[in-house]
């Protein structure tokens, strides 16, 4: 079964998994969206980390460090970010992190994350503009979107028809130059939840 979930916080993420193995479903894959199997329902302890690894060596001793500790890996690659894991029983200790700073920690590296990825398109599209691949002006003006030589002076039925027609156009036309400046958005949004998120618990 597959499952389609976002979440910003990951102590919301990780009471979810634990209530989806009380109803017998296992996390086995996480990419764009969740995979479980059908499994026996148990009280299980699901911990999340963020970390990405520049080699695979280092990403194997991290796992296999967690795994002396009781706890098995069941999502995420060196380059993925986020890390699953699942306590072995009653193996190990109650939580994958030693205190509440490193707990913390992984916040701060999810924010320094989103916000390189806004700081990397932030320089494309003011080049988009700067050549006129860009214009910036449809924000103030969305008709310029529209080519059909007159519309805006017709009326009646033949401007609703003509309208109709072209706004799917319209709409491509405007989509195709907005996905820059919405991904700068989003990211810039996600790296303002990660801070909270990270101050909050620096606070706790």
């Amino acid at each position: 079964m597959k499952k389609y979930k976002f979440f910003t916080n990951l102590d919301q993420e990780e009471q979810w998994l634990n209530d989806m193995a009380r109803q017998g479903y296992t996390l086995v894959r996480k990419s764009f969206g969740y995979q479980f199997e059908r499994s026996v329902p148990e009280e299980a302890n699901y911990r999340i980390d963020f970390r990405t690894f520049k080699n695979q060596r280092d990403f194997e001793d991290y796992v296999a460090l967690f795994e002396d500790s009781g706890w098995t890996h069941v999502a995420g690659t060196k380059g993925s970010g986020a890390q699953y894991f699942k306590q072995n029983g009653d193996q190990g200790n109650e939580d994958i992190f030693s205190d509440a700073d490193s707990k913390a920690a992984r916040y701060k590296r999810i924010s320094d994350m989103w916000m390189t990825l806004c700081c990397c398109f932030i320089p494309i599209f003011a080049a988009l503009i700067s050549t006129d691949a860009i214009d910036a002006s449809v924000i103030l003006k969305p008709q310029s979107l529209y080519y059909t030589p007159g519309l805006w002076e017709m009326s009646g039925p033949r401007f609703w028809q003509a309208l109709l027609f072209e706004t799917p156009f319209a709409l491509f036309r405007g989509i195709v130059w907005m996905v820059i400046p919405v991904m700068i958005i989003v990211y810039s949004v996600f790296a303002y939840k990660a801070k909270k998120e990270y101050d909050k618990s620096q606070q706790q």
